[in-house]
């Protein structure tokens, strides 16, 4: 068995359902997500298409958070889910600095690590994962890969799906079917409003709203809109235009204070064992060499 999620980005509405479904499901704080919608912008007003993303962990098979993790809070199960136990999560974020696909968080009210575990709660009761349930337009299909039967496996095999990232070699198991370009690739778009949020736009301060001086123009020129970019980049360049904030792993002086003495501890136990051995040493050799040399009769 091998659970795995096959998300059709031709279906998606960016609706943000499975990320509500999955914050109500796993009592995931505000501020932290485990889904995720990403939005990308193609063209110019009024000739923009907007394309959506579906994050969340992908449930590796050689999942780089579980090899770095130093007390084993995060496990693979024989079903394939990348599974976590936060009571022995010390909140190090070595998992957040190995993961190449921002998928883990610290969540602020327990101080460990979290993430999406394919809602595994439900999952052991023959129910599908929160997210899938609700998604109106059932863009999101979850499933065991290794049942010929299943749905899933039948796109996988049939369909040209596509995985984030498949140079790190972490073989993930979340598979995009239509998504675009800049999407799934995030080095083909530019961040253009690093500071959006879902309802408004921070601008930096004594900035005028460009957005709004854009309109006025266009309404101007009788509503054709701009062809050429303010920033002189081509008409059909993608662009982020919403995102939620990065998961950083920010290593305060607590793990720093940690390191340091743990590598200072270390190296005494090598230097009193260094001794502690060259003593040993000289005890079983110096009858041996007293007796060559006629030492002490």
């Amino acid at each position: 068995m091998k659970y795995a999620f096959v998300i059709d980005q031709r279906k998606c509405i960016g609706c943000h359902a499975c990320t509500v479904a999955c914050k109500a499901e796993n009592d995931v704080p505000i501020g932290v997500y485990r889904t995720w919608v990403r939005y990308i912008e193609r063209g110019e007003f009024p000739h923009t298409r907007r394309y959506f993303l579906v994050n969340r962990c992908n449930h590796c098979d050689d999942a780089p958070c579980v090899a770095i993790c130093p007390t084993r809070a995060l496990y693979k199960r024989p079903d394939g889910i990348v599974d976590f136990d936060s009571s022995r999560c010390i909140g190090c974020k070595s998992c957040m600095q190995a993961c190449p696909y921002d998928a883990l968080y610290i969540d602020p009210n327990t101080h460990t690590a979290a993430k999406c575990n394919y809602c595994a709660h439900r999952t052991e009761l023959g129910l599908e994962p929160a997210c899938v349930v609700v998604c109106p337009e059932r863009a999101i299909i979850a499933g065991d890969l290794h049942n010929p039967a299943s749905e899933i496996a039948r796109i996988v095999a049939r369909e040209p799906v596509r995985t984030r990232k498949p140079e790190q070699g972490t073989g993930p198991n979340v598979y995009y079917l239509g998504a675009d370009e800049a999407a799934i690739n995030p080095e083909a778009a530019v961040e253009e409003l690093p500071h959006m949020t879902m309802w408004s736009t921070l601008l930096k301060p004594q900035h005028e709203d460009e957005s709004a001086i854009d309109m006025s123009k266009s309404l101007r020129n009788g509503g054709q809109g701009f062809r050429g970019d303010r920033q002189g980049r081509p008409e059909q360049e993608a662009r982020v235009v919403y995102d939620t904030p990065k998961n950083r792993a920010p290593w305060g002086w607590k793990v720093s204070t940690y390191l340091g003495t743990k590598s200072l501890g270390a190296g005494t136990m090598i230097v009193a064992a260094l001794v502690l051995a060259l003593r040993g040493w000289d005890s079983a050799l110096r009858p041996t060499l007293n007796a060559l040399l006629g030492i002490g009769g």
